[in-house]
């Protein structure tokens, strides 16, 4: 059993070959790539369903041992700062890793079909490879460090994503919307985050988290800088899930390919919202007046996604409406 988790650092990194190998072959062999395009498919959906098979591995592990587990690697900058890096294993990790394989892989399978005619067929898997990494990470991060570097390339690459005909000037500008829109809530995010490492001096959530309990049990902090703090994290989650007021970005999203449009809102890059709060509810859960906050602004989405698609005027613009107040 610990053989499975010492290894579960592995699971993001098995689509990334994908993007790498098309980068490299396109640069040196572009028509040899070219010709052999079907084949990065089949090694897409293979790589990750080798991916989602040891999640569920993992997440099998994990419900028989009823435990925890974290990992990291500690990088010694000076005597009083150093930087760790590692991953986290938990029921929420082992969810959200099945989810993201299990649906990368169908959209996956059928943009086979759907992508055939296009010329931007390597591309768009190396687009989706690129993505599944970059969620998987996010998802098995054990910091805000890593929570937020996975962050801003699961927004890289729903830029490139839905402005993948970017020869159109709709799609071209319906990622700058998403991209300025991600931005404002990532920066909220960051900001959120150099905040409570002002406070606790720590980035790992399992230290961060007790040593923020202890410091509101012992009535060591301010409270108005703390609820500033967690209101900027929750704004990137906002951004990302979009959620009222940020969700702006999301209609105009469906100018991509279809498979994108699934693979961005139907499980994971708007569930990656959800994911953050989940994350962090250990922190959210003791400040006071963030969980109304939070449950003010999902019903907030809620009726105003529900009034919008009632005013749908594209069929595939009509479903983002009411998937927002699903989020929501």
């Amino acid at each position: 059993m610990e053989h499975t988790y010492q290894y579960a650092w592995i699971i993001p990194f098995v689509p990334l070959p994908v993007p790498v190998l098309i980068g490299m072959g396109l640069l040196l062999f572009p028509r040899a790539t070219k010709k052999l395009r079907r084949m990065w498919a089949f090694q897409s959906v293979l790589l990750l369903s080798i991916a989602m098979i040891l999640s569920i591995d993992m997440s099998i592990q994990q419900i028989n041992s009823n435990s925890i587990h974290q990992y990291v690697w500690s990088w010694i900058i000076n005597n009083d700062f150093s930087l760790e890096f590692g991953y986290l294993i938990d029921p929420l990790t082992s969810i959200m890793s099945i989810l993201i394989t299990t649906v990368g892989i169908m959209v996956l399978i059928y943009s086979d079909n759907y992508m055939s005619h296009d010329q931007g067929y390597l591309r768009f898997f190396a687009y989706m490879s690129f993505f599944s990494t970059s969620m998987l990470g996010l998802v098995t991060s054990s910091n805000l460090i890593q929570i937020y570097i996975f962050w801003e390339l699961v927004g890289m690459c729903s830029y490139l994503l839905i402005g993948f005909w970017f020869t159109r000037p709709v799609a071209a500008n319906a990622c700058q919307k998403a991209f300025v829109t991600n931005r404002v809530g990532d920066f909220g995010l960051l900001l959120g985050i150099l905040g409570f490492y002002w406070i606790t001096g720590s980035f790992e959530f399992r230290d961060l988290f007790e040593i923020f309990n202890n410091l509101i049990y012992n009535n060591e902090v301010n409270v108005l800088f703390v609820i500033l703090c967690a209101v900027l994290l929750f704004a990137g989650a906002v951004a990302k899930s979009a959620q009222f007021p940020l969700h702006v970005w999301l209609p105009d999203a469906m100018e991509g390919p279809t498979p994108i449009s699934a693979l961005i809102h139907a499980a994971t890059m708007v569930a990656a919202g959800i994911f953050l709060v989940a994350r962090l509810l250990p922190l959210f859960i003791v400040i006071p007046y963030i969980m109304n906050l939070i449950s003010l602004i999902g019903i907030i989405t809620v009726f105003l996604g529900a009034t919008l698609a009632l005013d749908g005027d594209g069929e595939k613009r009509y479903i983002l409406h009411p998937r927002g107040a699903i989020i929501g």
